[in-house]
């Protein structure tokens, strides 16, 4: 039998290096290799098994779906496709609104981006979005990205897009002394790209409301003054969900924190959407944007998007949310993660920030000196000690996830508290670890 190793493409990894065990089963937050080994997730993968692993009612939901209709195309109407439709409508109260749906996150983006431009009128209008961002890695989406590891595959101008320094509080780019402050100053840089151009040649301004596996959690302020300022100029405000919706930063939509006045104009989703029991994606675009689309002829498609197996899949999702209260879980189990994660940042020196999500979020950002906040490496590199930590982490039966020197913690919304506590009590003992002989191969790594 070919071995995946020799037979596979991996994304984000250099291949030679890849050596993941193989999963062959999970439940709740663990997941079980083909040797027996159980390891619990606090990652949810790539954030997007919010449900945790198999869970019963999505699996059952799948089945009985599979008995009925497999698959038609969205030529024709099928029933879980409206049904879904309409719940996802009714939970982020886009009365009047549509859904179109996608394979995952980077089509649900690009997708947004040619709503925005088409109802508009302005098929090649700019669209803004923020550096230290993430899209997706089609060549839209990477445009739309401010990404440094895609930068040299695309170039943005040639997609119309405008990149905007982001409210990262931590090492603000605006200098600023508050995180308050910070996020004026990143939504006033917003409002200027606005200005600059002239709103008739801005179609759309595109956001991740809260977390990303950039890091970022943005200043309190930030997204309603985004979304005021973009209100005033006519321009559409598209919300980037795919990560940060469903339960993971502790309300259905992360913008829902600040009230319906924050509503943006359209919004993409994935991940958490189906608990990535199967993919999808979706668009939901508000009354206004439906308006605008109702008589134009849409110029675009996906063979498989409405899939019914898929959308079966995330009816059951949106009942489990609901019907477990993992929505207020999430948000009580976050604070309670979070905390722990401060205590940690008091006794080791490496943690130089902590910055939470509101719900299932957190990072931890690492530093080699704390009064500087000199990064632990270079973004995006990982420096040896982070490899280390992550590996003997993985040894212990915990997979953790990390970006550059962020440790980036996202356990599925299902997690056990013991199960978390003890996976924070493993990562408290490992980053005390993180001193001496490994911290002086942190000046070794190169620039």
């Amino acid at each position: 039998m070919t071995s995946e190793r020799d037979s596979v493409l991996h994304s984000w990894c250099v291949q030679s290096e890849w050596r993941a065990p193989t999963i062959v089963g999970g439940q709740g937050a663990r997941l079980r290799d083909d040797a027996g080994r159980e390891y619990l997730d606090m990652s949810s993968l790539a954030e997007c098994s919010n449900l945790g692993h198999q869970h019963p009612h999505i699996v059952a939901a799948i089945r009985a779906q599979a008995e009925r209709l497999c698959f038609v195309t969205s030529a024709w109407g099928a029933q879980p496709r409206a049904e879904l439709a309409g719940m996802l409508l009714e939970k982020s109260g886009f009365d009047g609104g549509r859904v179109f749906f996608t394979l995952g996150g980077a089509d649900a983006n690009e997708h947004a981006v040619k709503f925005a431009r088409q109802a508009r009128g302005l098929p090649h209008g700019k669209v803004i979005t923020r550096d230290r961002s993430y899209h997706g890695a089609s060549y839209a989406a990477m445009a739309l990205s401010g990404d440094s590891r895609t930068r040299l595959q695309v170039d943005p101008e040639n997609f119309d897009v405008l990149h905007v320094p982001p409210p990262y509080a931590y090492r603000c780019p605006f200098g600023s002394d508050s995180d308050g402050q910070c996020g004026e100053r990143a939504a006033a840089a917003v409002a200027d790209a606005i200005d600059r151009h002239g709103a008739d040649d801005v179609a759309a301004v595109m956001m991740e409301p809260n977390a990303g596996t950039n890091g970022i959690v943005a200043p309190d302020n930030y997204w309603p003054l985004l979304r005021e300022l973009t209100r005033e100029r006519g321009i559409p405000l598209i919300a980037d969900e795919v990560m940060s919706g469903f339960g993971r930063c502790g309300e259905w939509f992360a913008w829902q924190r600040h009230g319906d006045q924050a509503k943006p104009d359209l919004m993409t989703l994935a991940k958490g959407l189906t608990g990535a029991h199967l993919p999808l994606g979706a668009v939901v675009v508000s009354a206004g944007i439906a308006s605008a689309l109702e008589h134009q002829m849409l110029y675009t498609g996906l063979t498989y998007c409405g899939h019914p197996l898929s959308c079966a899949a995330g009816v059951a999702a949106l009942q489990t949310y609901e019907n477990e209260k993992l929505i207020e879980r999430s948000r009580a189990l976050g604070a309670r993660m979070l905390a722990s994660l401060r205590r940690m940042q008091s006794r080791h020196p490496v943690i130089g920030d902590v910055r939470g999500g509101h719900g299932l979020f957190a990072v931890v950002e690492l530093v080699s000196d704390r009064a500087s906040r000199t990064p632990l490496t270079p973004w995006p590199q990982m420096a040896p000690p982070l490899k280390a930590l992550l590996h003997e982490a993985l040894e212990q039966g915990v997979s953790f996830a990390a970006r550059g020197n962020l440790i980036l913690l996202a356990p599925p919304l299902v997690i056990e508290e013991n199960e978390l506590d003890d996976a924070l009590s493993l990562l408290d003992r490992l980053i005390g670890g993180m001193t001496g002989a490994q911290m002086g191969d942190v000046e070794r790594e190169p620039a």
